[in-house]
């Protein structure tokens, strides 16, 4: 095992990711760890970049299955390059494009009304009488799906 590998505490510290959060993408099988002798895990420094991607991917929404579909096309052996990291984020472009969009349109309506169905506004009298919209379930029914929480 080479000097270059990192302890759990270097790597958390590089990455930003505590190490229960590395343990979990550890078991889940988005990065690898080796072992040494005494079982403690050792990451190689190319985990920094899967681990920067994870990052990213997550702040698109991605969810674990999504991210562990994409690490899964990188190359096996060798740190990924930046025309790897391309083809994947060529992938997010309209994910992205669909949610700055949604975003402008919450902007833009939030003066009046970010489409809750709620009672709270004088407007909602107008445009939701008699709460006319708690049959489409609860929370910000007109929010875009894109900006609604996705369960994982």
């Amino acid at each position: 095992m080479g000097a270059d590998r990192l302890t759990v505490s270097e790597t958390s510290e590089r990455s930003g990711f505590s190490a229960s959060a590395l343990r979990y993408y550890e078991r889940e099988g988005l990065i690898s760890a080796e072992r040494t002798t005494g079982g403690q895990r050792r990451f190689d420094r190319a985990e920094l970049r899967r681990l920067a991607f994870i990052a990213a991917a997550k702040h698109v929404g991605l969810s674990l299955d999504e991210i562990r579909a994409a690490l899964a096309t990188l190359p096996t052996g060798r740190s990924p390059t930046k025309a790897d990291w391309r083809r994947i984020s060529n992938r997010w472009r309209s994910r992205l494009d669909a949610e700055i969009s949604a975003l402008r349109q919450l902007r833009d309506g939030l003066d009046g009304c970010i489409g809750c169905g709620c009672l709270s506004l004088q407007q909602c009298r107008l445009s939701n009488p008699d709460d006319r919209i708690a049959p489409r379930g609860p929370g910000a029914v007109y929010l875009s799906d894109v900006l609604r929480p996705h369960d994982e």
